[in-house]
């Protein structure tokens, strides 16, 4: 989402409008900003796919909990479905809760 151009007669919000929207809509277009929270995913050993609830492509993801000590990584590239789900390998046990963008 942009911030929308708004005509009007007054100079100082022209003025604003010129100086700010080039600078916050690409922090509003970036990635992060329309990311989904995915709170205590349950992973097991193994892959574990993980409907990730963005309705577009996955871009990318960040792990921000984790109750185990693992290592962890995706098979996206090999993924038939990225725009609905994230396959992630677990090396262990865990319940994570992953940012995904």
């Amino acid at each position: 989402m942009q911030l929308p151009y708004q005509q009007t007669g007054d100079k100082d919000l022209t003025l604003l409008q010129n100086r700010w929207i080039p600078i916050i809509n690409p922090v509003l277009t970036a990635p992060l900003a329309n990311a989904n929270l995915l709170s205590n995913i349950s992973l097991i050993t193994g892959l574990n796919v993980i409907n990730h609830k963005l309705q577009q492509k996955l871009q990318g993801y960040i792990v921000v909990l984790n109750s185990a000590s693992i290592t962890y990584y995706d098979m996206q590239s090999t993924n038939q479905t990225p725009d609905l789900t994230l396959k992630l390998v677990a090396s262990g046990p865990s319940t994570v809760s992953i940012v995904v963008f």
